[in-house]
C-alpha cells in the first residue's frame, strides 16, 4: 500500500490543511451549507428551458385529466425518487400511479416491454416519469412515443452517445436520482421529502460537498424529525437513536434495498409512503427479515466467488448460483478484498445480468460501452454499472474487456492508496 501524505509543510492550521485536502475552498459553505431550498437548478447544469419544457408538460397532463405513471428503481435511491416524486404530482393534482420494477423480470430501467404492458392495463396512460433510470433508455422511449405516451426523463445516470427521443429531460450528473427528483418537486411548488433525498444521497455514495452536503444537512434534521410511520418503525426496530450517515448507510438503506434485491422493491416504497402505523411496523420487520436473509446469500457468494478469482486485471466471473439480487455487493466485496475492477454475473440460459464496480482511476461505464456489440442494454456510473447479455457471449466479452482495459490498468492505479492528510509532530 501507498502512503499519500497530502500536506508535508511543517506550518499551517489543521482545519484548513483538512479543508484543502478535501479541494473545499469554502469553510463557511462547508460547515454552514445552504438550504437547499436556496440552491439555483442552473448550479447543477439544469437549464432554465429543460425545466419549463418538463413542468410545462406536467402542468397539460393536470389540465388534460391524463393518467401518469412514474417508472422507478428498485434500490434505495430509486424507491426514495418514487416516493417523492409520487407524492408531489399526487399532491399536485394529478391522475398518477408509481411503479417500482420487478428486478428479475423487468430488469433495470424504462424498457419497451414494461412501457407495452403498462400501456395495455391503463389504455388511458398517456405520460411516464423516470425517476432514476431512463437516461439511455432510447429504444424504451421509442416505443412510448409509438403508443402514444410521452416520457419525461428525470435520472442522474452518464448519458449515452445517444439522446433520447424526447423534449423533456430533467438532467444532472452532480446528484442522485431522489435529489433530482426532490428538485423537480421543487418547482411545483412542494418542499417535502427533503429527508428522503438525504437518504438517496448517502445511500448512492455522493460525495457531501456541495448541494449533496446540503441535502444531507437538512434532510438528516428532517429525516430525526420525520412522521413516516414507515422511516419511524424502521428506525425503532433498528434500535438507532439518533439518524446520522452512518446509520443511513449502513442501517437503513441496506434495508429498503433488500426487498428489491431478493423480493420486489414496492414494499419498501409502500414502507416510506403508508399511513398505516400497524403497516408501518410489518413491513419494518419484513424488511429487517429480507435484510438478514440478504447478508447470507452475499457471503455465499462471495465464498465461491474466491475461488474462482484468477490473475486478470479485471476479476470476470459468472455462475449459475450466483444470485441476481446481491452480485453487485458481491462484485464490490471482491474490489475491496482484490483492489482489481468486478464483473460479476448471474448466469441464466439464455440472458445473463451482470453488475460491475471499480477502483479510482479507471471509467468502469465508458470501457463497457466500447463493448456495445457484445452486451444488450446497460447503464451507470464511472465506478459502478450493471447490463444484461446473452450468456453465449460472455466468454468472448470477459476476454475483450481485459484486453481492451490492459494497457489503462496500470500499476499505479492497481496500486492501493492511503491517503494521509499531514504528519503530526
Amino acid at each position: 500500500m501507498k502512503w499519500n501524505i497530502l500536506h508535508t509543510k511543517e506550518s499551517g492550521k489543521i482545519i484548513d490543511i483538512l479543508l484543502k485536502n478535501r479541494g473545499i475552498k469554502n469553510k463557511k459553505e462547508f460547515f454552514e451549507p445552504v438550504d437547499p431550498q436556496k440552491i439555483k437548478l442552473k448550479e447543477l447544469g439544469i437549464k432554465d428551458k429543460s425545466v419549463k419544457k418538463a413542468v410545462g408538460r406536467i402542468k397539460e397532463a393536470k389540465k388534460k385529466g391524463e393518467h401518469v405513471m412514474i417508472y422507478g428503481d428498485y434500490d434505495a435511491d430509486g424507491i426514495c425518487a418514487t416516493a417523492i416524486m409520487w407524492e408531489a404530482l399526487h399532491g399536485y393534482g394529478l391522475n398518477v400511479l408509481p411503479h417500482i420494477p420487478d428486478r428479475f423480470e423487468e430488469g433495470y430501467g424504462l424498457n419497451a416491454d414494461s412501457i407495452l404492458k403498462l400501456k395495455t392495463q391503463d389504455p388511458k396512460l398517456k405520460l411516464i416519469v423516470t425517476v432514476d433510470n431512463g437516461i439511455v433508455a432510447n429504444k424504451a422511449v421509442e416505443e412510448a412515443n409509438r403508443l402514444g405516451i410521452d416520457v419525461i426523463i428525470v435520472d442522474h445516470h452518464a448519458k449515452g452517445d445517444k439522446k433520447p427521443a424526447t423534449g423533456y429531460v430533467f438532467h444532472s450528473t452532480a446528484i442522485c436520482g431522489s435529489a433530482l427528483a426532490w428538485f423537480f418537486a421543487r418547482e411545483l411548488g412542494t418542499g417535502d421529502g427533503l429527508e428522503l433525498a438525504a437518504i438517496g444521497t448517502i445511500a448512492d455514495q455522493m460525495p457531501l460537498m456541495g448541494t449533496n452536503r446540503s441535502l444531507v444537512k437538512f434532510g438528516l434534521e428532517k429525516l430525526n424529525k420525520t412522521k413516516r410511520l414507515g422511516l419511524k418503525a424502521l428506525i425503532n426496530d433498528s434500535r438507532v437513536e439518533k439518524v446520522g450517515t452512518y446509520e443511513v448507510n449502513y442501517v437503513i438503506a441496506p434495508r429498503i434495498n433488500a426487498m428489491g434485491r431478493l423480493a420486489h422493491g414496492l414494499d419498501s416504497l409502500r414502507l416510506l409512503c403508508t399511513k398505516r402505523a400497524d403497516k408501518a411496523r410489518e413491513l419494518s420487520r419484513l424488511l429487517d427479515r429480507t435484510n438478514f436473509e440478504r447478508q447470507g446469500i452475499v457471503e455465499k457468494v462471495v465464498v465461491r466467488a474466491r475461488r474462482e478469482v484468477t490473475d486478470q486485471k479485471i476479476i470476470v466471473l459468472a455462475h449459475e448460483s450466483y444470485h441476481e439480487g446481491v452480485i453487485g455487493l458481491a462484485a464490490g466485496k471482491l474490489v475491496e478484498e482484490y483492489y482489481r475492477p468486478a464483473i460479476v454475473f448471474s448466469k441464466k440460459d439464455k440472458v445473463s445480468k451482470a453488475s460491475a464496480r471499480s477502483v479510482s482511476g479507471f471509467n468502469i461505464i465508458e470501457n463497457i460501452r466500447k463493448l456495445s456489440d457484445l452486451y444488450l442494454e446497460g447503464g451507470g456510473h464511472p465506478m459502478a454499472a450493471g447490463f444484461s447479455i446473452e450468456t453465449k457471449n460472455i466468454e468472448l466479452f470477459a476476454k475483450k474487456i481485459n484486453e481492451i482495459s490492459d494497457s489503462l490498468l496500470t500499476d499505479e492505479i492497481l496500486e492501493r492508496k492511503l491517503k494521509i492528510d499531514m504528519e503530526i509532530n
